[in-house]
């Protein structure tokens, strides 16, 4: 059924809203929770755009994810480098695409109507929802290894050291589940529960990483023994053959943030609050949590003679029980903080887009849930070669394309005007295109795909690569599948489409 859109008002700072939607309540791609925010509803400031990053950086996989780069044989500095410009480098597509949020209050998958088409939007609201999904169930996983250290400490031998069942003892896996429900329970009170879980834990969660670092410190004999490890890749040809790799990784770790920011800035009260709050809160915080990850790391090297990336498995040697009480407590706030955040208001809004009448934003933050266990994220992570170079630089290869897309088409051609009403229409309206897909932009997102991660390589993928001649492009995936993405798209420009004048 076809239905009119109702004209949008626009403030006098830009942000555009619809007065009255009730011209497009009644088609089958709205619901509440996929609806325009209206003004006064968008009241994020500064600071909670600030502490969002905060609860979502400094978590335990954003830990192993520094501490990885010395495993794999990084010193300090190079791996302080490689985290550093790697987040510099994805805040770039990630304040561009949250432009759209603040200024029309709609979350990605809807956003993603106006360049993909309004049934089209499904194929990447889907894909970066399942990614999502696997990251939700990594960070249960790791939040539940570090509630096992915690009982482990208080009830002894027996809870550590019990049972195995499925390659791991029965009382973790009691730890993962508890620690997937108590996530649930936040999720089904709604996005408003978890901003004011993000900003009460946002100002704590850096104390678990703190004690992990001092007591290596204090053992370890101060920063003498961690500042002069060597690194054993050295600056030649071994370290710029795991850098480029690392990089890609680096960028792809927050490079789903980077398509979904939308889901949270519809939510701002300004497009300078929420471009303030990023700002402040991603690089500081990540480059914080890494350099205090890098340090310990490179620690525990020094005392045990080798890299500990899980801090779960560090904070279970040390001697002091109320030591580790207190750093895995911290840890396990943080890893709640950071998972609903990152991994579960993204899929949330995705599945709901999927089938707006059908799925709520709690049902869709259950489908999460379920997914990220049905994924087996405890074999995600099981090794940091893994980790990074097939998990995340194949993800990372794929969503580049996606947001290559999303900056092509809503800076370049679109010039950030987008019809408001219309991204809501059924069957009618500037982003039905054909059936309700773009082809040019699943075109330009295959494209792009293919060239970045058609050559992955190592892992579970052959040693030649997937397509061999490819092959030397998956070490650059990230950029690859992005300038690829932008450019398709770019020249795929339908001169002839109706021009949005809002």
């Amino acid at each position: 059924m076809a239905v009119e859109s109702s004209p949008p008002q626009v403030t006098p700072d830009g942000r555009v809203e619809l007065s009255d939607v009730s011209p497009i309540r009644d088609s089958r791609f709205f619901n509440p929770e996929l609806a325009p925010v209206p003004i006064e509803q968008r009241t994020w400031t500064t600071y909670n755009f600030f502490a969002l990053w905060m609860g979502m950086a400094h978590n335990i996989p954003s830990y192993t994810l520094a501490a990885s780069l010395i495993a794999l044989g990084m010193d300090w500095v190079q791996a302080f480098l490689t985290i550093t410009l790697g987040n510099l480098i994805v805040l770039i597509p990630m304040l561009l695409n949250s432009h759209a949020g603040t200024k029309y209050g709609i979350p990605f998958p809807v956003f993603a109507r106006a360049f993909y088409g309004v049934r089209g939007a499904n194929l990447v609201a889907l894909l970066r929802a399942f990614i999502a999904c696997a990251w939700f169930g990594i960070q249960t996983w790791v939040g539940g290894k570090a509630l096992h250290v915690i009982i482990g400490r208080l009830a002894g031998e027996g809870w550590s050291n019990a049972s195995v069942v499925g390659g791991q003892p029965w009382t973790l896996w009691l730890c993962f589940f508890g620690f997937w429900v108590v996530q649930m329970l936040v999720i089904w009170r709604g996005m408003d529960a978890i901003r004011r879980f993000e900003n009460w834990t946002a100002p704590l969660v850096s104390v678990g990483f703190l004690i992990l670092l001092g007591y290596v410190l204090v053992k370890a004999g101060g920063f003498g023994p961690i500042l002069h490890s060597a690194s054993k890749l050295g600056w030649g040809p071994e370290f710029w053959k795991v850098f480029f790799p690392s990089l890609m990784g680096m960028i792809a770790f927050w490079s789903t943030l980077s398509l979904n920011m939308p889901d949270f800035t519809r939510f701002g009260g300004s497009q300078r609050k929420q471009v303030t709050g990023q700002i402040l809160g991603l690089p500081t915080t990540m480059s914080f949590i890494a350099i205090v990850a890098i340090l310990t790391t490179s620690g525990a090297q020094a005392i045990y003679g080798q890299a500990i990336w899980d801090p779960a498995d560090l904070a279970s040697r040390f001697d002091s029980t109320i030591l580790v009480l207190i750093a895995l407590i911290s840890l396990v706030l943080a890893t709640i903080s950071a998972n609903l955040a990152a991994n579960v208001v993204s899929p949330s809004y995705d599945f709901s887009n999927a089938f707006p009448k059908r799925i709520t934003f709690a049902i869709g933050g259950l489908i999460t849930g379920v997914v990220g266990i049905l994924i087996q994220p405890w074999r995600l992570i099981s090794d940091p070669g893994i980790y990074i170079f097939a998990w995340l630089g194949f993800y990372g290869g794929l969503l580049a394309s996606v947001a290559g897309v999303f900056v092509s088409g809503y800076w370049v051609i679109k010039k950030t005007r987008l019809e408001l009403g219309d991204l809501y229409l059924d069957g009618t309206g500037a982003y039905w295109f054909n059936g309700g897909w773009n082809w040019r932009a699943v075109a330009a997102t295959l494209v792009g795909s293919v060239l970045a991660v058609g050559g992955a390589y190592g892992g579970p993928f052959p040693a030649d690569g997937l397509i061999p001649f490819l092959k030397p492009l998956y070490d650059y995936n990230w950029v690859v599948g992005f300038v690829a993405g932008f450019l398709v798209f770019l020249a795929l420009k339908d001169d002839t489409a109706k021009e949005t004048t809002r």
